[in-house]
């Protein structure tokens, strides 16, 4: 028995799934999966190896049924058209429910027998009247589930302003935490429109290079440090983190860039008694 890290759902959730005999799967197959949320339609990513599950976190179980036929194509294909009436519908019933809440998405599993309705709102919903006039209009079994924008993204975004499909909707498992100090750390436009994805927040790009970022400014004297250079001694006014470059303004008021292993030795400095500042050393850079 085979197991296959798979992708399946409108969430594009991640499952460690196993094979009922010793057919072999490739990457990108189609095939017809079961969840815990019941049939479902997937696509292999790889083979289940120690180093791709350890990648894994919260990841479901579930079985590989058999590669997808023609047959099954056209039922999907039936399905996902049948879900956009299912919105319309379910629209308008929440509508009449005057309820505070924004419908992002359907999804009905492949086997038929669970409609998902993922919703936005900023407070907890009590939506026991609507599940019961859904799953009374369309006769199915009625899940809600709440999303954040982000997660809308992930449902509906398709392209990035660099061209490529959307982190979140292809290979990202987790939304990792995105922060403005990282954005001035690489020195990016701090413009909100400019550093917001398509869900209104900070790119979760901006979170993949950080690491190298900091530890690669740990290699560079700070700005405002002394140095002695072979040109002379001057003071730090900038840093190139990825070059790893510096702007050095020398005693004679002349200013060059200069690669960090041609700073001859930084000059530390404290602060006297007499709140003066004296250099108590120096150090090789």
């Amino acid at each position: 028995m085979c197991q296959y890290i798979t992708r399946y759902g409108a969430m594009r959730l991640l499952g460690l799934l196993s094979t009922s005999d010793e057919e072999q799967y490739k990457r990108g197959d189609r095939v017809v999966i079961r969840t815990n949320r019941g049939l479902e339609a997937g696509e292999i990513l790889c083979e289940a190896t120690e180093n791709a599950i350890s990648q894994m976190k919260n990841s479901s179980n579930g079985q590989i049924i058999r590669i997808m036929s023609s047959k099954d194509s056209v039922e999907l294909d039936r399905l996902q058209d049948q879900q956009k009436d299912y919105f319309k519908r379910s629209q308008q019933i929440v509508a009449r429910h005057a309820l505070d809440m924004e419908l992002a998405e359907v999804e009905k599993l492949f086997g038929g027998e669970r409609l998902i309705i993922y919703y936005i709102s900023e407070e907890r919903v009590d939506f026991r009247q609507l599940v019961k006039e859904l799953a009374a209009e369309f006769r199915l079994r009625i899940e809600m589930r709440q999303i954040g924008v982000r997660d809308e993204a992930k449902l509906l975004a398709d392209y990035g302003d660099c061209g490529k499909p959307v982190c979140c909707n292809t290979h990202l498992m987790q939304m990792p935490p995105v922060s403005m100090k990282m954005a001035k750390l690489q020195k990016t436009t701090l413009d909100p429109t400019k550093i917001s994805g398509r869900c209104g927040r900070l790119k979760c790009c901006l979170r993949y290079e950080y690491d190298t970022y900091v530890s690669l400014k740990e290699e560079l004297p700070r700005s405002g440090t002394e140095v002695i250079t072979s040109s002379g001694r001057g003071k730090i006014l900038n840093q190139e983190i990825l070059s790893q470059q510096l702007l050095v303004e020398l005693e004679s008021g002349r200013r060059m860039t200069l690669h960090v292993s041609e700073i001859l030795t930084t000059l530390e400095r404290k602060s006297s008694a007499q709140n003066k500042e004296v250099f108590d050393g120096e150090r090789p850079c």
